[in-house]
């Protein structure tokens, strides 16, 4: 794609971002019509593949248009698409990449960046144009489970276009410590700061920074310990159970958010995160459980338990697609553990991962074992895992 040209909109205060369109619908090739009988080459130009978009939205009685600055598009009137219940269509002809943005009643740009278009492409996109801050919400009050025979809160951040467009799906990010996560909620945190998970992907929503996920937090209890950890530890005896705890995520959680939420449910849309000893059990899930959760992050993952047994789980990874799709570990410099975590970095890198294409490892210059400094580091793991908004 070219480079990136001045917004058409510059409301600067909702982030938005204008539209254009970089070529005409048709190029003159007066030297190609010699040496075709095409009609239309003999006529001096040259017919592009039509492209179309697609704009799922319960607009009501409201109307989709889209502005550009060719192809049929204008910089200061939209085209109105046309429309069959909640999707609305439009084909346009264009001659080279570019790209445009839809309006509510020709009126209100889509919130967050310009969205591309090629030649012959077809994009489809659930947008939301007034619903600027996601929700963090008590999903489930008192969730039980039979697994561990104990019961906790299970909270959910739904993010603004969930709020906004009923017709949208999405990724769900499985976060242990769930009490400590979110800038919204810190009357439940455990912790003196949090995560700041919402306050994360609500900035993303309105950059494109990454795609817009529902974030389930699963609070930890007395049995963290436990629960989080793979095997006992000879300082740590009450350890071994998290072949218990993902039991109760996989068996019993992840059945209710499905049936609660509007999630997306394949391997690649289902994630998990965690930090210390929640680090070391989500890359203990991507060992035991790869094809259903295929995405992980790992921040100053507590890779030094019982003698790095991780790592010599890590060590055993099979082939795809019996492993984990993308894969993020961290850790801070100073005193974060760094050297078991770049341990850690380098199993995955053994088996096969390859450094900034399904495996992403970052050690941060002056970053210490604690929330402040996974909140800086959080954006970043989720860019990696969710990529940036299509």
């Amino acid at each position: 794609m070219s480079p990136r040209r001045p917004h058409l909109n510059t409301e600067a205060s909702r982030g938005l971002r204008g539209c254009f369109v970089a070529a005409a619908l048709f190029v003159t090739t007066a030297s190609t019509a010699s040496a075709t009988t095409d009609p239309l080459y003999a006529s001096g130009f040259e017919m592009f593949p039509p492209a179309s978009l697609s704009v799922h939205y319960p607009a009501g009685a409201h109307f989709i248009s889209a502005r550009g600055n060719g192809g049929g598009l204008s910089p200061t009137q939209g085209l109105k698409f046309s429309r069959a219940g909640n999707t609305f269509t439009l084909v346009l002809e264009v001659s080279a990449a570019t790209q445009w943005k839809p309006l509510l009643d020709d009126a209100t740009y889509a919130i967050g960046p310009d969205y591309p278009l090629a030649p012959g492409e077809h994009v489809e996109i659930w947008p939301h144009f007034t619903t600027v801050h996601g929700q963090v919400e008590t999903l489930i009050a008192s969730f039980h489970s039979a697994v561990l025979g104990n019961t906790r809160p299970i909270y959910a951040y739904l993010p603004p276009t969930y709020l906004e467009n009923t017709d949208a799906t999405f990724p769900v990010v499985y976060m242990h410590d769930g009490q400590n996560l979110w800038a919204s909620l810190p009357q439940v945190a455990t912790s003196p700061t949090t995560w700041e998970v919402d306050t994360a992907f609500d900035a993303a929503a309105a950059s494109g920074a990454f795609k817009e996920a529902i974030v389930i937090g699963i609070p930890s209890n007395a049995d963290r310990i436990y629960e989080y950890t793979p095997t006992t530890d000879p300082k740590f005896p009450s350890g071994g159970g998290a072949d218990l705890y993902l039991q109760m995520v996989a068996q019993e959680l992840k059945p209710a958010v499905n049936s609660m939420l509007r999630t997306r449910n394949d391997v690649s849309s289902t994630l998990m995160a965690g930090s210390s000893l929640g680090g070391l059990v989500t890359v203990y899930a991507g060992r035991t459980k790869p094809t259903l959760f295929g995405r992980i992050a790992a921040l100053s993952p507590s890779s030094w338990w019982n003698s790095e047994v991780i790592v010599s789980d890590v060590l055993t990874t099979p082939a795809a697609p019996n492993r984990p799709l993308l894969v993020y570990v961290d850790s801070g410099d100073t005193n974060d553990g760094v050297i078991e975590t770049n341990a850690l970095a380098a199993a995955y890198a053994t088996v096969g991962y390859d450094s900034g294409v399904d495996l992403l490892h970052v050690v941060q210059p002056g970053g210490q074992h604690n929330e402040t400094y996974w909140a800086q580091r959080f954006p970043g793991a989720m860019q990696f895992l969710l990529g940036p908004r299509d």
